[in-house]
């Protein structure tokens, strides 16, 4: 293999995954920190700062706030690696790891902006690995992480980790089966499994959500492009709310919640396993967040036709369009991720057989019903079929929606009421 390549790879990675990507991790927590302060109409940590009166000076720089994710580091990388008696050992520390290295390794399958051209160089792309199945590849990747949260209840040796372990195992095994099915319309609209040449698809013929230009060009028209936003949508919903569960979020930190598991599967960890989990969570919303954007927001895309005069700007021979579309991702990464935290401190938390009906009765229907509706808009936008045949696909859809409500009525349980 030729040296430039390896090296360029490994630049990539170094760049894009600890420059980039991590230090999204400690802004994350400082952004709850602050957002769930507003919410909760309180200050927020602001006092965490550099303290130069140890240096004479008269004053701290506070710098609001910002220092307090550096310091909850040095806290937890000072803090006692105590490792209970009781635990299996190898299981015990391996857990941590296993929860962190798949959040990390799908990034390198998304692409963060367009290309960059260095002089004398030919350009290079901000995607560490450019391959043609790139949503399996993270599907495939982040649904080991359920090892390591497993591994971590399993391993613990007590009652309420392992319970945490358990829920998770449930939870994201049963919302793995809505977050793949929900992306079937969406790759069937682009005909593609290239997260780069999706996302360059969006930014030539508009957004899965803002098909607002590019008309023409495409393989659908204006008015199928409108009309597969219905199932495009639907396709966003359980997408999203999928990765949430996925993640553990609120309102589906079911594994960890305090208030009936005390922490869940990390109840006996400390000091840095203990911030892997937490870096773990985090690097999964920021991977999640990067995703939901590629698919259904168009990525690094400007949108409304800006993107091919972004990517030609210029500083003399160094094309600077690529760091431009970089920064718009990582502006869109940072929207989402305040959309996790505002739902988060918003939404309280499920009881589990609520958990499991939503994923299992709700989601797995409503997600297998839109691949149906997706593959029929497709059809009637590609002038390929009758209209006899569209007509007799959408009775079939409508029978076969309604059947599916019907069972999925008719088998819920009924409510007792007390005293009856």
């Amino acid at each position: 293999m030729d040296i430039a390549l390896i090296v360029t790879i490994i630049i990539k990675i170094i760049t894009l995954t600890f420059v980039v990507v991590l230090p999204l991790v400690p802004i994350a927590v400082y952004f709850e920190r602050r957002f769930s302060a507003i919410i909760q109409d309180r200050v927020g940590p602001n006092r965490v700062g550099i303290p130069l009166t140890l240096f004479g000076f008269k004053k701290d720089w506070s710098f609001f706030g910002l220092i307090q994710p550096m310091a909850d580091g040095v806290k937890l990388f000072l803090k006692e690696d105590f490792t209970p008696a009781h635990v299996r050992k190898a299981f015990y520390w391996m857990a941590p790891a296993l929860t962190v290295a798949p959040a990390l390794i799908t990034l390198c399958v998304i692409p963060f902006g367009s290309d960059i051209k260095l002089p004398g160089m030919d350009p290079i792309r901000l995607v560490i690995a450019d391959i043609n199945v790139g949503p399996l590849f993270i599907f495939a990747i982040a649904s080991l992480s359920v090892y390591g949260i497993t591994l971590a209840g399993w391993s613990s040796n007590s009652k309420f980790p392992f319970i945490g372990g358990v829920r998770s195992t449930a939870q994201m095994i049963s919302y793995e089966i809505a977050l793949g099915l929900s992306i079937i319309p969406v790759l069937m609209y682009f005909g593609e499994l290239n997260l780069t040449k999706i996302v360059q698809y969006q930014a030539d013929h508009g957004w899965l959500l803002l098909p607002l230009w590019g008309h023409g060009e495409g393989a659908l028209s204006l008015t199928s492009k409108l009309l597969f936003w219905i199932p495009a949508f639907i396709s966003f919903v359980i997408f999203t709310i999928s990765i949430f569960a996925e993640t553990n979020r609120m309102p589906f930190d079911l594994p960890e919640c305090e208030t009936e598991l005390v922490g869940g599967y990390h109840t006996e960890y400390s000091s840095m396993k203990f911030a892997m989990f937490f870096m773990g969570e985090y690097a999964a919303m920021v991977v999640g967040s990067a995703l939901i954007i590629t698919l259904f927001l168009g990525g690094w895309s400007a949108g409304f036709g800006l993107d091919a005069g972004i990517a030609k700007l210029s500083l003399g021979s160094f094309q600077i369009g690529g760091l431009i579309h970089l920064a718009i991702f990582l502006t869109k990464v940072i929207g989402f991720i305040l959309f996790f935290i505002l739902v988060r401190w918003t939404v309280p938390r499920f009881r589990y057989d609520q958990l499991m009906r939503l994923g299992w009765v709700i989601f797995f229907e409503a997600a297998l019903i839109n691949v149906f509706l997706a593959a029929l808009v497709i059809a009637s936008g590609s002038h390929k079929f009758t209209p006899a045949i569209l007509s007799i696909g959408a009775v079939l859809l409508i029978v076969t929606t309604a059947a599916i409500v019907y069972v999925a009525k008719v088998s819920e349980p009924k409510t007792k009421v007390a005293g009856q």
